[in-house]
């Protein structure tokens, strides 16, 4: 049994439960009966124990059922190279195709993964984030998989894969066994990362744990002894090679090849030369016999080892300063050494010369990495470095020889790594391109050069380490340099990331600093623009009316010529519609905003203020208009693979939009959909504030109190509540939900709350946010003085704003706290209000409240029927129980002639 890639099949020795596996799980994947499906196998063992081989015959009999083979294989040197893996896998299925085929074949996913898997060159602009990148290494997987079934992929050394595959596939694998889809991987268990974690645990569909492989018995040994150097081998000489080796097939072999190229007598007089024999396969041993070929075939070694897997021969020539013959010649001693092989299985005899290379056994490869002299491995790589760039390989490829080298004050280094950084962060791979910009960082830089080395080290930390970006930003600022757009670009990015950081009064200082020296005035424009967005989001802001009267100045003045002059309008929108401005002036800004194409995906800009300018039709009550903008947005998020906070952000507010126009089971899905991707993003961060709370108000509507507790109680949701404003707002929702358990003195401290923090700043439309609604409810009972009062304070509120469903609304509620006398005509106003309004559910609350206040059976049906429409299940119980109570016929489903809009049911 050998690890050794090669056209002459061995025996498998005591490997009959593994292969059992094998053929189960193949004639699972490719039964035409309803049983057939896919499965995820794991290999796993130490170095040696015949996982390579193993994987060989998978692939052979996945052949031999006419599977289409993935296959791909980790390496020691490639694991800083992202999407190595993957590009193992897929590249080969789409190679030779045109660029239009390519674009037909991957679709609206061609620019988002096809950087990542070196199909073609990433497009400028936002590069997507990681989640969204894996979504479409999914889809590209699921549909080569569905198209070429059945299909087996086949993953060696999975410890090694680069961690952007590695983590793509750990999180792929239990699909497999829905599709036609077999997954086979192989690892040593003890260097598996923990990102990998899945393929220890996931048994797959076929019942398979991680299988783990055990050294060969003695009688293993000897029946592969004897295979190789003839029946005659007398037992005590296979003993000794079983006690020599453990049982290690690999060592086995490689022994057993060494005692038939010397031609030594298999017999018990000669097992006392094994032990030397089998100590020069490994460590020194093995470096010895390297040093008695020769330094030119010990120099052409060392340079495969420094360049990995796969190897061209001219590539290695190259770094070792060989001519051709002399390489030639050195790989066949290397290859009749058995150190170094072709790196396929299907070249020919005549072929093998042109054919890459490989290291027989990764032990071989780690064993004479590890003999190079570290000063003389370093200088090897940055050789490396340069061959692999002058061979058209690019600066990807160069970067990982250049991580491992000194620095020396090199410029070419440095604008090398800044390339390569470049493309993987294009590609989706922040994580490498911080490591080779920390890596430029130490080259050095030139001194003209360092700020923009930080600034683009800034960006790459962005999404995996917010607070070192702080930190690179600053020292990017902190350095003398005259690139006043750089300097910009430095700044707009540290106020976005202090930001989503939770540290808004940080990011509207850093701003504040750099506007009095920006020269340029429409630079100042723009850092102005970003300091009133960000000073919008903080609930902390200590003087938001006089900021909100010099956002009214500026915004008024401008035509909206450009985008940022179109941001701070819309900015001027959003403040309007908080501070409850008429109606007609918050749509007047709005559509200024609005009147040119404004995407919500611009590469260095942030998605809020569109996010703002839709939600401002929302409360505007044109909700149509406010859903079209969102789908218009989310369509743009998935097509620059944004599906992290971004579609997040975007699902869960389009659920919020459903509450407000009454489509309840609709809003729950899309903000469970919401909070999946927020968890993505991690808890307490604003979008999972969002997602959560517009979840627990779509379950409060539908009547599912106690399922929103839980979510409060699974998700921590409470004090601290967030320092950005989030909508609906995270601690009136959060008494929203006291006040329906009964808790209403709990509801009115955090209400109360909530009046000291949003009133000194101007906040006042309850159409945005309705506290007071709530606290007159909260108090009614103890105060209903102060409870009419509040009610009444917010109708004023609500019609001088001038949308019906928060007038609606207001109106119900203060009628709910008001004197029994006052009671039918404020019910009254409100059901003609929100009957034209888009507010379904508000009405269905009206009437159900006006027919209980009548004690009208009709009025009570047509709740009902409006209720059940909505999707408010509770609100259905309660109308039903008090149309039953009073006798009243008992509503159906709703037929054709009622199944109109609830807004129109009167």
């Amino acid at each position: 049994m050998t690890e050794r890639r090669t056209r002459k099949r061995r025996t498998m020795f005591e490997r009959d439960t593994e292969l059992t596996a094998v053929d189960e799980a193949l004639d699972q994947l490719t039964d035409l009966g309803p049983d057939a499906g896919g499965a995820l196998l794991a290999f796993s063992g130490p170095a040696g124990l015949g996982k390579t081989t193993l994987l060989g015959e998978v692939r052979r009999r996945a052949h031999t059922k006419a599977c289409t083979v993935l296959a791909a294989r980790g390496g020691e040197q490639e694991q800083s190279q992202p999407f190595h893996v993957a590009r193992q896998l897929i590249q080969p299925q789409l190679a030779g195709t045109s660029d239009a085929e390519l674009r037909g074949a991957l679709g609206s996913w061609y620019s988002i993964v096809g950087p990542a898997l070196g199909l073609c060159a990433a497009e400028q602009g936002a590069p997507p984030d990681p989640q969204g990148l894996r979504d479409g290494l999914d889809w590209v997987l699921t549909h080569l998989v569905v198209q070429r079934a059945p299909v087996a992929l086949v993953l060696d050394d999975a410890h090694w894969a680069d961690p952007e595959s590695l983590t793509w596939l750990a999180a792929f694998a239990p699909r497999a066994e829905h599709l036609p889809l077999l997954l086979v991987v192989a690892y040593r268990p003890d260097e598996l990362p923990a990102h990998a974690e899945a393929f220890r645990t996931l048994p797959g569909r076929a019942g398979h744990r991680p299988l783990s492989l055990a050294p060969l018995t003695a009688e293993a040994v000897s029946g592969l002894v004897r295979e190789a150097v003839g029946e005659h081998a007398d037992e005590a000489f296979c003993q000794e090679a079983w006690a020599v080796t453990t049982g290690n097939p690999f060592e086995a072999v490689e022994l057993a090849a060494k005692v038939r190229d010397k031609g030594l007598a298999p017999v018990q007089a000669s097992a006392p030369l094994l032990r030397d024999l089998a100590a020069a396969q490994r460590g020194s041993g093995l470096v010895a016999r390297l040093h008695s070929l020769g330094p030119s075939t010990v120099r052409f070694a060392w340079a495969c080892a420094v360049l990995g897997t796969d190897i061209p021969r001219d590539l290695a020539a190259r770094v070792a300063g060989l001519g051709t013959e002399e390489a030639v010649d050195a790989t066949r001693r290397l290859r009749d050494a058995r150190i170094l092989s072709a790196a396929t299985e299907e070249a020919a005899p005549g072929e093998e010369e042109e054919a890459g290379l490989e290291f027989v056994h990764p032990l071989i490869a780690t064993a004479i990495y590890r003999a190079i002299p570290d000063a003389l491995r370093v200088a090897l790589h940055g050789k490396a470095a340069a061959a692999v760039v002058d061979a058209g390989l690019g600066p990807s490829a160069a970067a990982r020889h250049l991580l491992e080298t000194h620095p020396e004050n090199d410029p070419w280094v440095v604008r090398t790594l800044r390339e390569a950084a470049g493309e993987n962060l294009r590609a989706g791979a922040p994580e490498a391109a911080r490591r080779q910009l920390a890596r430029a960082l130490r080259e050095p830089p030139d001194f003209d050069e360092r700020a923009a080395v930080l600034y683009e080290l800034g960006c790459a930390s962005l999404l995996t380490e917010p607070a070192n970006t702080v930190n690179h930003l600053r020292a990017a600022l902190a350095e003398p340099f005259e690139d006043p757009a750089l300097r910009q670009g430095i700044v707009i990015r540290l106020a976005q990331v202090l930001s989503h950081s939770d540290r808004l009064a940080e990011a509207s200082e850093c701003l504040a600093r750099e506007i009095p020296y920006t020269q340029d005035v429409r630079g100042r424009l723009r850092l102005q623009s970003e300091q009133f967005m960000w000073d919008a989001f903080n609930a902390a802001e200590t003087d938001s009316p006089a900021r909100s009267r010099r956002l009214a100045k500026l915004a008024d003045r401008l035509s909206g010529r450009d985008l940022t002059e179109r941001y701070v309008i819309g900015l001027r929108a959003w403040d309007a519609c908080l501070r409850g401005e008429p109606v007609d002036v918050v749509l007047h800004h709005a559509g200024r905003v609005l009147e040119t194409e404004f995407s919500w995906a611009y590469a260095d800009r942030g998605f809020e203020v569109p996010v703002l300018v839709a939600m401002v039709q929302m409360y505007a009550d044109r909700p149509e208009r406010a859903e079209e903008l969102f789908e218009a947005g989310t369509a743009e998020f998935e097509r620059q693979g944004w599906r992290g906070a971004h579609l997040s952000f975007a699902y869960s507010l389009r659920a919020y939009i459903c509450y407000r126009r009454g489509r309840l089971a609709e809003a729950e899905e899309l903000a469970r959909a919401g909070l999946r991707l927020a968890e993505r993003v991690g808890r307490r961060t604003p979008v999972h504030w969002y997602a959560i709370a517009i979840l627990i108000t779509t379950l409060l509507a539908r009547g599912r109190a106690d399922e929103a507790w839980e979510l409060v109680r699974e998700h921590e949701y409470g004090e601290p509540f967030p320092a950005a404003v989030v909508f609906p707002d995270s601690q009136t929702v959060y008494a929203e939900l006291l006040l329906a358990r009964g808790q209403a003195k709990a509801a009115a401290a955090e209400l109360e709350a909530v009046d000291r923090r949003l009133t000194p700043r101007g906040i006042q439309n309850p159409s945005w946010c309705p506290w007071r609604l709530h606290l007159a409810r909260a108090v009614s009972a103890e105060d209903p003085a102060r409870a009419r009062e509040l009610a009444a304070e917010a109708v004023r509120r609500a019609r001088a704003f001038g949308a019906a469903s928060g007038i609606g609304q207001a109106l119900r509620v203060a009628a709910e706290v008001a004197s029994p006398q006052d009671r039918p005509a404020l019910l009254e106003e409100a059901v003609e209000v929100l009957s034209a309004s888009p507010a379904a559910y508000e009405l269905a609350l009206a009437l159900a409240a006006l027919g209980e206040e009548r004690g009208d059976g009709d009025i009570l049906q047509r709740a009902v029927v409006a209720a059940r429409a909505c999707g408010a299940d509770g609100l259905v119980a309660t109308a039903a129980e008090a149309l039953r109570a009073r006798g009243g016929a008992q509503p159906g489903e709703p037929a054709s002639a009622t199944g109109a809009s609830p807004a129109t049911a009167r």
